[in-house]
């Protein structure tokens, strides 16, 4: 590339997050810790013996051709709770699309806990995301994906653009958990479907994988009420779909609902920030 190319074309984020715990002396520590370019983590004090790590994307936002890629590991006996420092505003997309990658695994008798703030995603936003989970078979991982096109309160909304995402969950290399999502072109019109989002523009997707999916069903479906949701049950997994006007109207639902599935914990303080 020569330089009047490079100085022609546009600036892009880039950036690479990797953490590692570890157990020691009855507590999660850090054992590995890398930062690189647009992805920051930082390690607020706890009070318990787990560890909450707030990621940051110092970039503001994404828009086509931003990169992010985040990697975490639960060791052995460990309890680690994962969130951002705001929600992650995804931005019109003028060529290319925004791809955040994040892997995690989780160890024997280890919990993860994978929180983040909600996605906004404007008008011609473009992103692809993938979430790619090894669990132990005794470990524990909870999952809470939320998105918003646009946000109502400022008159926004996402009419058009690209939004997929990932996920895969697996279990001692056996998968347990694998899904697509796709709204491409005209999004405004499948979220309007009944089938789909029936006019929504908030929805979450929730998944807890460990021993207690039998027991967290019924009181998830009483926190649930008559909010437009559903839960089911299989095997040691639970999953839950919400869907609401708006972001305020979502955030009601899931606060009641993730503290619940983290056995009472309230949630990680940036989410009141």
């Amino acid at each position: 590339m020569t330089a009047a190319e490079a100085i022609g074309r546009p600036q892009r984020a880039r950036g690479v997050g990797r953490l590692k715990a570890k157990a020691r002396d009855g507590r999660t520590r850090l054992d590995t810790f890398y930062q690189e370019g647009c992805a920051k983590i930082r390690l607020p004090e706890t009070f318990d013996a787990g560890m909450e790590a707030v990621l940051i994307n110092t970039s503001g936002g994404l828009t086509g051709g931003d990169v992010v890629d985040w990697s975490f590991e639960a060791g052995e006996g460990t309890r680690l709770t994962l969130t951002t420092q705001a929600c992650e505003k995804i931005y019109k997309a003028s060529n290319g699309t925004a791809t955040v990658s994040t892997g995690i695994t989780v160890g024997a008798g280890a919990r993860a806990d994978w929180l983040p703030q909600e996605t906004i995603l404007f008008d011609n936003a473009s992103l692809t995301r993938s979430l790619d989970v090894d669990l132990h078979r005794d470990a524990e991982f909870l999952a809470v994906e939320a998105v918003l096109f646009g946000r109502k309160a400022m008159g926004e909304t996402m009419m058009a653009g690209l939004f997929r995402d990932r996920w895969r969950i697996r279990r001692e290399g056996r998968l347990v958990h694998a899904e697509e999502a796709h709204f491409g072109r005209s999004v405004a019109d499948l979220a309007a479907q009944p089938a789909v989002l029936s006019g929504c523009s908030a929805f979450a997707t929730i998944v807890y994988c460990g021993p207690q999916a039998d027991a967290l069903l019924a009181p998830v479906r009483v926190l649930l009420g008559d909010a437009m949701a559903g839960a089911s049950h299989w095997q040691d997994k639970l999953v839950a779909r919400v869907s609401a006007v708006d972001g305020f109207a979502l955030r009601k639902i899931l606060i009641p609902v993730i503290s619940h599935l983290r056995n009472g914990a309230s949630l990680p303080k940036v989410w009141t920030l």
